[in-house]
């Protein structure tokens, strides 16, 4: 795949998470409160299924750039992914704690106090620590199953998927206490 379709897919995931951002510090237009609750409800409902299709989508495009790029023979893809597998179910459920935490931020980012800032700060340094973890261990596995070079093959290709993705959402995320 190509950058451009790279960037596509990163862009794409970004405005997913950028929305549900925006849809949650929307007031609703109505004054009913029981109405407006459940429009919300309905509205947090179909963003999170909306989030999730999109996810795996993106994890299915994100396996696909991986395997045009790492160049395996036969044998050594029957060896690879496997590992890459048990890679991207852990780095799944990172993830999930890094849309919880960015959710709380979308929620809150107008009305950040010191601790609570503070705290998802330390969520998100967490989180990059467990995935550079994560990586760093996987890594390991491909270069003990495949050798060094495909290893680092992975690795670069997998770092630059994720710096495409970190920079998309990160870019789409309002500053702390500034406001949309």
């Amino acid at each position: 795949m190509t950058l451009s379709t790279r960037m596509f897919l990163a862009t794409l995931f970004a405005v997913v998470i950028g929305s549900y951002g925006n849809a949650q510090t929307t007031a609703p237009k109505d004054t009913s409160k029981a109405k407006a609750s459940s429009e919300a409800n309905a509205q947090k409902k179909n963003m999170q299924s909306y989030i999730e299709l999109l996810r795996q989508d993106v994890r299915q495009q994100k396996a696909e750039i991986m395997g045009s790029m790492m160049l395996l023979s036969a044998a050594d893809a029957a060896k690879f992914w496997p590992i890459y597998n048990d890679y991207d179910v852990a780095l799944a459920k990172l993830n999930d704690q890094r849309l919880e935490n960015i959710k709380e931020y979308a929620h809150s980012y107008n009305d950040l106090t010191d601790e609570e800032a503070d705290r998802l700060v330390q969520k998100s340094v967490a989180f990059q620590k467990d995935r550079s973890e994560l990586l760093a261990a996987t890594y390991e596995k491909v270069k003990q199953s495949l050798g060094g070079v495909t290893a680092a093959r992975f690795a670069q290709i997998e770092h630059q998927l994720l710096l495409i993705i970190d920079l998309q959402i990160d870019s789409s995320l309002p500053i702390a206490g500034q406001g949309s």
